[in-house]
């Protein structure tokens, strides 16, 4: 019986209050986000470009102007200025142990983020080393380390990918996710699946798990009206089971949610070992 829990977080708006960009690169460059972003919106209404795509060649142009060059080491080192919602840095191992203590061997977490924001960035990251995998935007590096161009896009549709990939056991981007897999052969069945998410474009993520009987949670910013609306938007169709703000302190809304789910699927798990050990004792008489 498959017994891991897979939680799978979006990160910027949803672990953090502000794009992992504003922390880092932009302030660099001396560029104010909410140029930049409306700067990326209008190139993406003017030519219909892929607006991930767009944000990550304007950064690179950006850059170029200021001749700042863009590294990964660069991008590492900036990720320890990334600030996040409160209880975020004890969150994930006070989640494990409050699982392993709950529910024993039937449920074994995986924490997993799929991001559109740089991967580069994320695993220099304080809370890196908790996921058991990082999926998120790359650039390519020249033979100087240098950025040069975009060679992962992660945008809101290409997230589901990710997520059939960690329902597989493929990780590994090389390998193939498209030839068929018996549901029984798969280590993450949808329904042992939390995505956990700030918006609109974790929508298509929220549709593929819940579809396949896992669960979603919507977070948003203490105090963000509009936010808090979007939120509501997504419960009232369906997209998600709960709506919370994004507090990840021991006893929070948000992490008594966590943990009723966990806990719900810990259950489920126990009943299907039941039900399929009572079927294989009373098959043979």
């Amino acid at each position: 019986m498959k017994s891991t829990i897979a939680l799978i977080y979006d990160f910027d708006g949803t672990l953090t209050p502000g794009s992992m960009q504003e922390y880092t690169i932009l302030p660099e460059i001396g560029v104010k986000p909410n140029s930049f972003w409306k700067e990326v919106n209008d190139e993406v209404k003017k030519t219909g470009a892929e607006s991930v795509m767009t944000y990550m060649r304007l950064t690179l142009k950006k850059a170029a102007e200021k001749d700042i060059p863009v590294t990964a080491a660069r991008f590492r080192s900036q990720a320890g200025k990334i600030r996040y919602f409160k209880g975020v840095p004890a969150f994930f191992k006070a989640i494990n142990r409050y699982s392993a203590k709950t529910n024993g061997r039937l449920s074994a977490l995986k924490h997993y983020i799929i991001s559109g924001g740089l991967k580069e960035i994320l695993v220099g990251t304080s809370i890196a080393k908790n996921f058991n995998n990082i999926f998120a935007c790359e650039y390519y590096y020249d033979e100087y380390g240098k950025a040069v161009f975009p060679k992962v896009v992660v945008n809101s549709t290409m997230k589901t990918q990710y997520i059939f990939r960690i329902n597989k056991g493929k990780e590994d981007p090389s390998e193939s996710i498209n030839e068929h897999m018996d549901e029984n052969k798969r280590p993450v069945p949808f329904k042992n699946m939390l995505y956990i998410g700030d918006g609109m474009t974790d929508v298509p993520s929220m549709a593929v798990i819940k579809k396949n009987g896992g669960r979603a949670i919507a977070v948003y910013k203490p105090k963000d009206t509009r936010g808090y609306r979007t939120c509501k938007e997504l419960l009232k169709a369906g997209r998600v089971d709960f709506i919370a703000e994004a507090d990840y302190r021991e006893g929070s809304q948000l992490v008594k949610y966590i943990k009723l789910i966990i806990d719900t699927m810990s259950a489920e798990i126990k009943y299907s070992e039941e039900l399929a050990a009572h079927k294989a004792k009373n098959s043979s008489r």
